[in-house]
């Protein structure tokens, strides 16, 4: 197999929060995540380069040969082909990008220390397609191209289980891939515009009404009622409820209730509240504002609609609504009436009526109950992991003291 590392560049900053807690590559984009992606496409397997404080969940590992990808591209057919002509100490690039070169183990560590001339490096032409998350809207607008590539890739060549008679199919029966012990039962699924994917022991119930292009992770469960437009796609362990369109949700996400959530993003362990909405649509029909964090400014995105952008670990109370375009960071816990700030910051405890920091040990004591609850293990290394973050992020909590870190944590003590 080729051994291929991810790196990550810049954009790893555009696609804060999600890249707080994991690299780029690691983003589930559709059934698989990009890195899954890479080693289908070019039969390898594949590592990371990253931020330093992610190594412990994300290592290395080199071999003879290796191919560095940048993190943030997917594979199209084109560009996986001109990387696997390129030979030894040469480079794909696109615009001064580095896309992808391949390295000898002694070129490898003379580019770690600085220490290497350049790449034989080659453009990539311009009749070639190259497909970039470059931004955190690219996370649903690229769905449904993604779900359409992985379910090609998964299914080729197998053989689907039957669809029980009590559902409905509307359409091709060769856009419905059903895995083992999945139980689907009195659903209407329409794969006329895209198919859809129901992963290994996943559950539909009776009375959803599903449109693809659509993906269900493994373990996944759709409640009865749902509506769900595509493209949307579930991690694994994720459970859809109310009215869902155009939405990525990450591993062990819970929308379980009615609410209209659309064109957005939600992290892994996330929880939104019974009646939880957000608007995907400015009332005056103007493109969307998204925070920046580098700009650290709400900057235009170009997209007349942009949902909720929700960080991993976040929850949000029953009733709690989000203005279009709204990010919030990681391990927040939003409440309250009203709309909140279209920025809400990592680690924050509040909502309309003020916000205070929410102390990182009762964050990590929360996420370990809830992980003890669904018999997942909370290690050593995330806690670190949520530690730095918690430091890294401090910055953007603007009521924080930055120069005397014990102000904020009496200040938020009772949260």
């Amino acid at each position: 197999m080729r051994n291929l590392i991810l790196f990550e560049n810049e954009t790893r900053t555009n696609l804060l929060p999600f890249t707080y807690t994991r690299p780029c590559c690691e983003i589930r984009l559709g059934i698989l995540n990009i890195r899954e992606k890479w080693e289908k496409a070019m039969n390898g397997s594949g590592s990371f380069i990253t931020q330093d404080y992610l190594t412990d969940l994300y290592d290395i590992s080199l071999s003879d040969k290796n191919y560095l990808i940048n993190g943030a591209v997917l594979p199209t057919p084109e560009v996986v082909n001109q990387i696997l002509q390129l030979g030894v100490g040469e480079a794909l690039v696109n615009n001064d990008e580095l896309i992808a070169a391949l390295l000898d183990l002694d070129q490898f560590n003379r580019l770690v220390d600085d220490d290497i001339e350049v790449f034989s490096s080659y453009d990539l032409s311009e009749s070639q397609s190259l497909i970039k998350v470059n931004n955190l809207w690219n996370l649903f607008t690229l769905l449904d191209w993604s779900i359409r590539w992985d379910f090609d890739k998964i299914t080729e060549g197998r053989t689907s289980e039957p669809l029980p008679e009590s559902n409905t199919l509307i359409g091709s029966p060769n856009w419905l891939f059903i895995e083992k012990g999945a139980l689907v039962e009195g659903a209407t699924i329409n794969t006329s515009a895209g198919p859809v994917y129901i992963g290994k022991n996943a559950t539909v119930m009776e009375g959803s009404n599903i449109r693809g292009p659509f993906a269900l992770g493994e373990k996944g469960t759709v409640k009865m009622g749902a509506k769900i437009y595509g493209p949307t796609a579930a991690g694994p362990y994720s459970t859809l409820g109310g009215e869902i369109k155009n939405v990525l949700m990450l591993e062990h996400a819970s929308k379980g209730h009615e609410g209209y959530i659309g064109n957005s993003v939600i992290g892994a362990w996330c929880n939104l509240g019974a009646d939880t909405n957000c608007s995907n649509l400015k009332n005056n029909w103007t493109e969307v504002k998204i925070w920046d964090f580098e700009k650290r400014a709400l900057l235009p995105s170009g997209q007349l609609k942009a949902g909720l952008f929700l960080g991993d670990y976040s929850m949000t109370s029953i009733n709690s609504m989000f203005n279009t375009g709204t990010v919030v960071g990681i391990c927040c816990n939003i409440f309250g009436s009203g709309f909140p700030e279209k920025f809400i910051p990592s680690f924050t405890w509040g909502g309309t009526n003020g916000s205070q920091t929410y102390l990182i040990d009762k964050a990590l004591a929360a996420i370990e109950r809830m992980k003890n609850i669904h018999k997942q293990p909370f290690s050593v290394e995330e806690r670190i992991m949520l530690l730095k973050v918690f430091e890294e992020s401090a910055r953007y909590r603007t009521w924080e003291k930055k120069s005397d870190t014990m102000s904020y944590l009496k200040a938020a003590r009772d949260n």
